[in-house]
């Protein structure tokens, strides 16, 4: 608590990438600025993490993306494969869609790129704070207000609630439930030397998409590590037991596989696994001065690697607008009519990737043949996402909601495929 001010400009509850991120871009637009951390200390649970352009974009901004790099891998390429018979399906030329959109397609550990932010913070004269438990807001004549459980009382102008998918601040101020996908993922980040004698790309990102599952590998930390995931979806969860995602689960799931994903499923952590949550789209982020950022706002489930993205986005955003505006309700309206929009759809279009992922039968090979059709530098399938549509308002086409993944019209499944 060193250093700590009577009454900062901003509190963040969350000391998350999200979190981090925000007091970062806040800190740098000259407000004051604390988090709060539930934790004993600040770090982040996880293995690889993907960082499109649309993000790396910013880290170069904030000076951050020579020390994300060094410590990241950038692959040349990202191959989309079927699980089954291992054939290619589709890739991404990387070093042209860094071309493409001006900043690298990077892969980085998770904990690394949380490190990165919060030495960041550190140098920015943030106040990082932890084992703070946060279980009130509420808004004053001057700003936001936060109730911690030991009865301290914390006021700011501005509350930012970035605690994540089972956001204390989301329950209070709209009250939603988490939809359960009835997916489950298990990780493992291992030396290279552990999969030696594997067919593997040392140089690509490789997911393999099959019925009810796929599987992801690349590698990270310079190739001196290399990254699993391996989700499925669960029977059990289905029928509505208590304990699902289990290790037989995932043994099963993937016993048809191909014979590189195979080889990679006894190398997974087994001994925990995350069970794959999101929640429906709100548009209402901002409750006077309490704002909801990251994945209090919008939890996707993963299959655009755009979760922490987003979050960092959100701050990016909201620090431009209150940069901009000496009023703060002016810039929050911003910050909300620029963002939820954007969320929504890459919410809605992450639920429809993941369908089209997992489909089987006669629907798995419409989709093969879809994806086998496209050509490697058609963008049409990530301007939307990788561009710079999600940092200002008015820029975004319509959303498809309704196609039918039964349809027989590949045009149809093209468009749920872009977004």
């Amino acid at each position: 608590m060193a250093g700590v001010t009577a009454v900062p400009d901003v509190i963040v509850v969350g000391g998350g990438i999200g979190g981090l991120s925000a007091a970062l871009a806040l800190a740098r637009a000259g407000l004051r600025v604390r988090v709060l951390e539930l934790a004993s200390e600040f770090g982040e649970v996880g293995a690889g993490i993907q960082i499109a352009p649309n993000c790396t974009r910013l880290l170069h901004e904030y000076g951050l993306l020579a020390e994300a790099v060094k410590l990241g891998v950038l692959p040349d390429s990202m191959i989309m494969r079927d699980a089954l018979d291992g054939s290619e399906l589709t890739r991404l030329d990387l070093a042209d869609l860094r071309r493409r959109y001006g900043f690298p397609y990077m892969v980085i550990h998770r904990s690394d790129l949380h490190g990165i932010f919060l030495r960041a913070c550190a140098r920015a004269g943030v106040e990082l704070v932890t084992s703070q438990l946060v279980t009130g807001y509420e808004n004053t004549e001057t700003g936001g207000r936060v109730v911690l459980a030991d009865g301290d009382i914390q006021d700011a102008a501005l509350v930012i609630a970035a605690d994540g998918l089972h956001s204390a601040a989301r329950q209070q101020l709209i009250g939603d439930g988490t939809v359960s996908s009835a997916y489950v993922a298990y990780r493992g980040a291992l030396p290279i030397g552990q999969v030696r004698g594997h067919r593997i790309e040392r140089s690509g990102v490789v997911v393999y998409i099959g019925p009810r599952c796929h599987f992801v590998q690349y590698p990270l930390r310079g190739g001196e590590m290399f990254n699993q995931v391996a989700v499925f979806q669960s029977a059990k969860a289905l029928d509505g037991s208590e304990d699902w995602g289990t290790p037989d689960e995932l043994d099963a799931a993937f016993e048809t596989a191909c014979e590189n994903v195979r080889q990679g499923i006894p190398l997974m952590w087994r001994d925990r696994w995350w069970r794959m949550y999101d929640r429906d789209p709100i548009t209402n982020w901002v409750h006077g001065r309490i704002a909801l950022l990251g994945d209090a706002a919008h939890p996707p489930l993963q299959y655009l690697a755009q979760g922490a993205i987003m979050a960092i986005e959100d701050g990016w955003v909201l620090a431009q607008h209150i940069s901009r505006s000496a009023d703060w309700d002016a810039a929050l309206a911003a910050y909300q009519a620029v963002r939820a929009e954007h969320c929504r759809r890459v919410v809605l279009t992450a639920r429809r990737w993941g369908d089209l992922w997992h489909l089987d039968g006669n629907k798995r090979l419409k989709r093969n043949a879809i994806l086998r059709a496209r050509d490697t530098y058609d963008y049409s399938f990530t301007d939307w996402l990788y561009g710079p549509t999600a940092l200002a308002p008015g820029q975004e086409p319509p959303l498809y909601p309704d196609i039918s993944l039964d349809s027989t019209d590949p045009e149809a499944v093209t468009r749920v495929l872009r977004g």
